[in-house]
């Protein structure tokens, strides 16, 4: 007994030394080889596009170890300087950005095209969090709001680019760390209050016709069933169909068919929800929550403030990431174009998603070292 439990610490401390939280690690494991299945599925049994997922998927899983490595407190240092060098690359794309698909998000590099608002899902919660920590919690109303201000800038820069989905991750991101520093509720009443008042100068002035249509689209999908709506009507066509056990893999209709859209990246969940079902549903959403309880776990074990509130936004800010696509692919919410965490097919948001786990990890294994 005595030998076994030896062994278990020092499994235990190898993991400390490598700074990989290991139940984190494992949940993110478990989403990465589903996600090679279904997108197998979904892809239309093609490997090439297998391959190319595992390779985006091995290179996520090196930049978090990597990030891992750096001690938490490193951030801090770097909070304000990043911060301001990410404002400066996104007013340059709207200066001189590449234009791709209706959008101008890019900066390119010739060698490659580079999306500055990738980094500032990680650098908007790092800057807020070193901002608020600054102050002794409960944070003052005159912090909260400079807080806000903060989170305005960079969020209302990638609007503009449009890419309302990333801004509307961003924004939550820092709103996150405001809330999490103690808030009041009525200060965050107030906050809605104003946001839902703004709410007719976006539609009118700051919203693009496409994305008023995809509200359109969410309020009734059926008033263009084989344009704007047939999205979101196939998707929901796919959930239902699955049923309780699903139709199995490799065998959805919707997806094999191809009457589903997008569905290796944006809409992999009804592919998902057509094969394996409610059962098949139900576990992979424990998987999540699973991540979730462990990323807010180590938040509440964090020693400093910064951690806390950094480990805090950037686990809620995951959590919203899965509850936005399933709403989107559902029918609740607007389509706004957020993947599935890990699953669905894709690189830049998998590499940045990853990066913020390895702070996670970080955060985890560094507390011994933190003073």
């Amino acid at each position: 007994m005595r030998s076994t439990g030896h062994d278990q610490e020092k499994k235990a401390g190898i993991w400390q030394k490598l700074h990989i939280d290991l139940p984190l690690l494992a949940g993110l494991l478990c989403l990465m080889v589903l996600s090679l299945f279904v997108i197998y599925s979904a892809g239309g049994q093609d490997m090439d596009i297998v391959i190319r997922q595992a390779v985006r998927l091995g290179i996520a899983v090196a930049v978090m170890f990597v990030v891992a490595q750096i001690p938490p407190l490193s951030y801090r240092k770097w909070a304000v300087p990043v911060f301001v060098i990410g404002l400066i690359l996104l007013v340059l794309v709207l200066l001189f950005g590449h234009v791709g698909k209706g959008a101008q998000r890019w900066l390119d590099l010739g060698f490659t095209k580079f999306q500055p608002s990738e980094i500032m899902k990680l650098v908007v919660p790092i800057m807020i969090a070193w901002f608020i920590s600054q102050d002794n919690l409960p944070v003052k109303i005159s912090t909260i709001i400079f807080a806000f201000i903060l989170v305005l800038i960079p969020t209302l820069l990638i609007a503009r680019q449009p890419d309302l989905g990333t801004s509307l991750l961003i924004a939550s991101s820092g709103i996150f760390v405001i809330f999490l520093a103690g808030a009041s509720w009525k200060l965050i009443a107030s906050c809605v209050g104003l946001a839902s008042a703004f709410a007719p100068i976006l539609w009118m002035y700051l919203m693009k016709d496409y994305q008023k249509q995809r509200v359109l689209t969410f309020l009734n999908p059926e008033q263009d069933p084989l344009g704007s709506g047939y999205h979101i009507i196939q998707s929901k066509i796919a959930i239902g169909s699955g049923g309780l056990h699903g139709k199995g893999w490799l065998q959805g209709t919707q997806s094999q068919l191809e009457f589903l859209p997008e569905r290796h990246t944006d809409f992999i969940f009804a592919v998902f929800s057509e094969e394996f079902g409610l059962i098949g549903v139900a576990l992979l959403l424990l998987v999540y929550l699973a991540i979730v309880m462990r990323g807010l776990w180590i938040a509440v074990n964090a020693q400093q403030a910064f951690t806390k509130l950094l480990a805090g936004s950037l686990t809620l800010t995951f959590f919203v990431y899965v509850f936005v696509n399933i709403g989107m692919v559902s029918g609740l919410l607007p389509v706004v174009g957020v993947p599935l965490p890990l699953v669905s097919y894709g690189g830049t948001s998998m590499v940045t998603l990853m990066a913020g786990f390895g702070i996670l990890m970080a955060i985890s294994t560094h507390r011994r070292f933190i003073g």
